[in-house]
This record gives C-alpha cells, structure tokens and sequence, in this order.
C-alpha cells in the first residue's frame, strides 16, 4: 500500500546520528528492533510501540528477553549502517530490521539499499554469529512505477532468502491505508495500528523464540 512509502515525507527528521537511550548490559539477551519511526513509535507514547506491545508479548509467555527499540525517525539503511556497530555492544540474540522504506521514499538506488542492509545483516552475524534475523517486508508507493515498486518489495523476500532469515511479508499488514488505524498525517500508526503492527511482527517472532 502506498501509505508506508510515503513514511518520511511529513514526519519530524532527527539527525542522523541520534542514537537511541539504549544501555549495554550482560543479561538478558536482546531483540533489537532496528528501523524509523514506525518502530521508534512516532506519535506514541512509549509503551505504545510494537517494540513495547512485544516487550509485553515476552513477558506474558515467560520469554527471557529484552526487547531494544532503536527506531529513528527519517532513518535510511545507510544512516542504520553507519550506526549498527555501537549497538552491537548488547548480546543480540534477534535482529528486527525494518528499514528500506525512507530509502525508496528519496527515489534512491535499491541495490545500495541491498547492500547496506546486507552489511547491516553481516556486521550483526560477525558481532554475534548466534544471532538470528527477523525482516520487516515493507512496500513503496505507486507513483515510483511498477518496476521499482515491485523490486523495493522483492528486495525483502531476496534478503530473507539468502540470509535464511524470516519475513514479516508486510509490517504494515491491516493498517496501512485504513484513516481509523492511523495518526492525523495518514502515515504513522495510532495505538490500535500499533497493536496490529505488534500481531504481524510477533506472529514470525515467536516461533524463533519458543523453545
């Protein structure tokens, strides 16, 4: 849908080199969500995120991790990469990586966007090689044409594949396009979106977590 393609065009940027309040620590490990404002929860109150909604998920089902939200609002795969280092300091054990979209937003070049966010998936691997990897699928509007549209949304599924990773098909599964599900600009998601966005994302996550 065309909604998340347009997800940078009115939100508030950060710098680029803001860094999320995210602590070290030994235990427990970590799954990191890695994204833009949809993860980092743009109009939301903290506990509204999906990275928080999953929090609750592990919680609930006696799952010992820690879930990071490290969303930045504007954030590009080349902005993500040049920031991914610092975060693997923590014991990652998942990686949620949900970025591309502000990529196709700015028309940029999708096989710099493949390869930052496959640098992104190898620099993980190299810190942590236990890891496992979660993609967040997202989608590019139409006014990009056909051709770039569909090879934005293939490069999630070619990404998932050659890293063995699992796929969330679409984060914004339920929520894009519906004015009920989503905030006054038509792009970020209200609480009850954010709810929906947690299902999508919890439904590929759990099984890699359960034992």
């Amino acid at each position: 849908m065309a909604v998340c393609g347009v997800l940078a065009c009115n939100e508030e940027r950060r710098a680029e080199t803001e860094q999320p309040s995210v602590r070290p620590s030994a235990h427990p490990p970590v799954v990191l969500f890695f994204g833009t404002s949809l993860t980092a929860g743009f109009g939301l109150e903290p506990e509204e995120s999906f990275p928080a909604l999953i929090q609750q998920k592990l919680d609930s089902a006696g799952l010992a991790f820690r879930a990071v939200n490290a969303g930045v609002s504007g954030e590009t795969s080349a902005a993500g990469l040049r920031r991914i280092d610092w975060l693997l300091a923590q014991p990652v054990a998942v990686l949620v990586l949900e970025l591309g979209a502000n990529d196709a937003l700015r028309g940029q070049d999708l096989a710099a966007a493949r390869a930052n966010l496959q640098a992104i998936i190898d620099r993980t691997r190299a810190a942590h090689p236990e890891v496992r990897i979660v993609i967040a699928g997202m989608q590019a509007p139409p006014n990009l044409g056909s051709r770039y549209t569909a090879e934005f949304r293939q490069l999630f599924v070619d990404l998932a594949r050659r890293n063995n990773a699992a796929l969330i098909p679409f984060l914004l599964e339920g929520v894009a396009g519906d004015p009920e599900l989503n905030q006054g600009d038509g792009i970020h998601p209200t609480p009850q979106g954010a709810k929906i966005m947690a299902e999508n994302v919890w439904r590929v996550l759990e099984p890699i977590l359960t034992p």
